[in-house]
């Protein structure tokens, strides 16, 4: 396969809605460039209000049906669409590296990934159990049900194109909601690629929509429009704060995974070698383009130079390119805005009297690739302390106490992930206790499963992802008092 083509099954490039694939009205387009080339590979609808309704109206029509499958039905679709995920995930890693940069091992782990969440929300559908309560009174029975919320509105972001969206429509229809999805407009064949998955699934027309286009035009609708039960979105703070708004004032249910801060604290009884390699997994990972990436990285001052030398070291090792070349680990960065960033944050750190051990400026490898860079001595006037970078920078802050380790990470609006390295069992369960995010790694880094809930606290959002409790933001919850018995 020509690695500059998207392979052929996934060459809709139009709306998936109600079934069929649809262009935008006008035939307006959008052009999408590969990362780490800088051309362009295909166009996406330029979709926008009439689009996003049409998409609506037509869940709106399919959830009835979609709503009164039994829990087996609905599993057995869903089951049905984790074969085809799993049969075609090398040609959908393929495209999830030529429009997103990723090396293509990690990009085929995302998908397999995506296909885990499906299959977890196919057997988590027959087990969306309710109560009988107590009755006070003797002559009724107390019920308590949970039932789908009705249409589902999901936007989704571009480092993660195809299991963000795996985490919301799997839960969706699970919980029997029919959905709506807008994929980002920098990475949106991953995501049209579910149209195609959901067909072959023999999921009905209408009960999974995707749509490409204006996000304020499409957003507007989706969080004004009756039918729309709930809203949920994976992206930057400042945007889920105007989504949960718009939403709230309608008083639809939202869910919001948004920005991070995530400290990374390495306690002087740490295992050294274990913690650089978790910090490479928890920093470098999608070039450092995740909302769980570590962006501080606070190290007891007893083994500071220690693991400085060690993660320095671990960073020399990693290899900068396109993701489709063998041995690669670091892809391009998504746009100029991002490469841009990052060297505003070395910058600013250096003026501030940071240390650049390793890297510190744009790769040779092509214009949009970054050197992984470590910074030593930093201090908490620098940006990169307080915003959130998204890319391959790893700052070093000296501390001395544990009290100091817990005041430091959670000096923050944000609070998404934590990561801890010790080998002290009381340090582990006083740290992770104390630390103000929703989701703590002990002597781990790598944490995202699809049998965990992922998401925060803060500013890093509402509500959960996978597991068990990622069903209960698409489900409403009925009491009945049943009587004269």
């Amino acid at each position: 396969m020509n690695t500059a083509e998207i392979p052929q099954q996934f060459r809709h490039l139009q709306n998936y809605i109600n079934g069929t694939w649809q262009a935008a009205k006008g035939g307006a387009c959008l052009a999408v460039t590969n990362p780490a080339t800088g051309l362009e590979i295909g166009t996406t609808p330029l979709s926008g209000a009439d689009e996003t309704r049409i998409a609506i109206e037509a869940a709106a029509r399919a959830f009835p049906s979609w709503a009164a499958l039994s829990a087996q039905e609905r599993a057995g679709k869903l089951h049905a669409l984790v074969r085809e995920i799993e049969q075609n995930a090398d040609d959908l890693a393929h495209l999830l590296t030529l429009e997103q940069g990723k090396p293509l091992a990690e990009a085929r782990g995302e998908i397999l990934g995506g296909a885990a969440y499906i299959r977890w929300f196919a057997e988590e559908t027959r087990r969306i159990y309710g109560d009988i309560i107590p009755s006070p009174w003797t002559d009724r029975r107390l019920l308590v049900t949970r039932g789908p919320v009705g249409v589902v509105a999901a936007i989704t972001p571009w480092n993660f194109p195809f299991s963000m969206i795996a985490r919301k429509l799997g839960a969706a229809l699970a919980a029997g909601c029919t959905i709506v999805i807008k994929p980002s407009e920098l990475t949106p064949f991953s995501g049209l690629a579910w149209g195609e998955l959901c067909a072959r699934a023999g999921i009905p027309a209408g009960v999974v929509n995707l749509l490409t286009g204006d996000a304020a035009a499409i957003g507007a609708v989706m969080t004004s429009h009756p039918a729309v039960r709930k809203i949920t979105f994976t992206g930057s703070t400042r945007v889920g704060k105007l989504l949960a708004g718009a939403a709230g004032r309608e008083m639809k249910r939202f869910s919001m995974e948004l920005g991070g801060n995530a400290p990374f604290i390495v306690m002087d009884d740490a295992d050294l070698d274990a913690a650089a390699a978790g910090a490479i997994a928890a920093k470098f990972r999608n070039a450092g383009q995740t909302c769980v990436c570590v962006n501080r990285f606070y190290v007891q001052r007893g083994v500071y130079e220690a693991f400085a030398e060690k993660l320095a070291h671990q960073i020399r090792n990693l290899k900068v390119g396109s993701g489709f070349e063998p041995e690669v680990t670091q892809g391009p960065l998504i746009n100029t805005a991002a490469m841009e960033k990052v060297a505003a944050h070395i910058e600013d750190a250096c003026a501030k009297g940071g240390r650049v051990l390793v890297g510190g400026k744009p790769s040779k490898a092509g214009a949009q690739f970054f050197e992984p860079t470590l910074i030593a001595d930093g201090t908490r006037e620098m940006m990169v302390a307080r915003d959130e970078t998204f890319g391959p920078l790893a700052v070093l802050f000296p501390f001395d106490t544990d009290e100091d380790a817990i005041s430091l990470a959670n000096d923050t609006e944000y609070g998404l992930a934590a990561y801890v390295y010790t080998q002290g069992l009381s340090r582990a369960v006083r740290l992770s206790e104390a630390l103000e995010y929703g989701m703590v790694g002990v002597n781990a880094g790598i944490i995202t499963t699809e049998v965990a809930p992922f998401g925060g606290v803060k500013a890093s959002g509402v509500g959960r992802e996978g597991s068990r409790y990622g069903l209960d933001d698409y489900l409403d919850l009925k009491y009945v008092s049943l009587g004269g018995l």
